[in-house]
């Protein structure tokens, strides 16, 4: 070996002894902070989201209950009480002493069926998903959700102005216009002929449903989702397309339970907003 090549490796040698010295330094400074319990320099956070992933919480697209705080699902009942409810029942006008018509028993909401008259959130709504379980308690009969309410006792002095999504025993998910419109497809055959058509008294209000015998038997419990979202609005009974409106002359509002003569159970009204 000549000696050019001999230095030339004594200069390798220098070099790869240098770079093991300083890998073998930033180990030990990594082992130090571990025993710190601090995370190694240029460690990616413990449970750091992936790049581009959402942020955690996000409010869904469209999201937009009106007049509530957050985007986060509601408790429209909470098991205990009527919270964030009100009662308008017109019997009470002439007798404040009447009884209620609407009770918490055993964890449920319950509409007796009488005296007749409506249960109305506090809050207005909009775009939102909404899932309902119910069950007639005793004979089946008449009861509904009514959304996009607003205007109270606007129909026969009783009924606010909305859109009824019925819960009539064996009619489930029936649409009536209560002062205010919808429309489906097959107008004429689900509602009628046109010229009876209107959204006050004496007219042609109620929309036929899609399907027969989506209900379970009497006193088993039923599982309705009414989807609100700009003019539309889709109702599924236990897991059946029953009805899709659209055109819906509103497009927020109050919701409320009826109390039309027979008694109901519920034990689950969530809205989720959409």
């Amino acid at each position: 070996m000549n000696r050019r090549d001999a230095l030339l490796s004594l200069i390798g040698l220098f070099l790869f002894s240098t770079c093991l010295r300083a890998e073998d330094g930033l180990r030990a400074e990594d082992g130090l902070r571990a025993e710190d319990g601090q995370a190694p320099k240029n460690a990616a956070p413990e449970n750091a989201a992936p790049e581009n992933a959402a942020p955690e919480n996000a409010a869904p697209e469209n999201a937009a209950p009106k007049n509530a705080a957050s985007q986060a699902a509601v408790r429209l009942f909470n098991g205990e009480d009527l919270s964030g409810w009100h009662v308008d029942i017109p019997a009470a006008d002439e007798n404040p002493d009447i009884e209620p018509t609407f009770i918490v028993r055993d964890g449920k909401l319950v509409s007796l069926g009488e005296p007749r008259g409506h249960l109305i959130t506090d809050a207005s709504y909009q775009n939102y998903r909404l899932e309902v379980e119910y069950r007639f308690a005793g004979e089946p009969g008449n009861c509904g959700v009514l959304v996009h309410a607003s205007t109270p006792r606007a129909l026969y002095d009783m009924f606010p102005k909305s859109i009824e999504v019925q819960m009539n025993h064996q009619h489930a998910g029936d649409f009536w216009c209560i002062v205010e419109d919808i429309k489906v497809p097959d107008m004429v055959e689900r509602r009628g002929p046109k010229e009876n058509w209107g959204i006050t008294e004496g007219k042609a209000r109620r929309i036929l449903n899609l399907t027969d015998g989506s209900e379970k038997p009497v006193g088993e419990w039923n599982r309705m989702v009414i989807r609100c979202v700009g003019d539309q609005i889709k109702v599924w009974v236990n897991d059946d397309l029953v009805n899709h409106g659209t055109d819906c002359t509103a497009s927020e509002g109050q919701i409320a339970i009826q109390a039309e003569g027979a008694e109901v159970e519920f034990r689950k009204l969530l809205l989720i907003p959409n």
